[in-house]
């Protein structure tokens, strides 16, 4: 092999590989994952909105686990989701 077809050889696996990425990047962004909103997970200042009277949205949960606010994890996740306060909630918690 001349230095000229291992030049190209190496161009082609280059580009072969780079090729690869690019689809696996556009692959992944194609479909995000599922979220739901569960209530009674987060800590506090953590929360993704809604906290209940006296606050406006994202971050803005006084106590650890509030049952009014939520926080986005992956579907089909929220139920299982065990804090010291008790499991997630699909629905507000009083």
């Amino acid at each position: 092999m001349t230095k000229t077809q291992t030049g190209l050889a190496a161009a082609a696996v280059l580009a072969l590989m780079a090729g690869a990425a690019a689809a696996a990047d556009e692959k992944s962004d194609a479909a995000p994952a599922a979220k739901e909103k569960c209530y009674g997970v987060a800590k506090a200042g953590q929360n993704d909105c809604m906290a209940g009277p006296g606050t406006s949205c994202a971050g803005t949960a006084k106590a650890d686990y509030d049952g009014k606010a939520w926080k986005e994890v992956p579907k089909g996740t929220c139920v299982t989701i065990k804090t010291p306060k008790g499991m997630g909630s699909l629905t507000p918690k009083a």
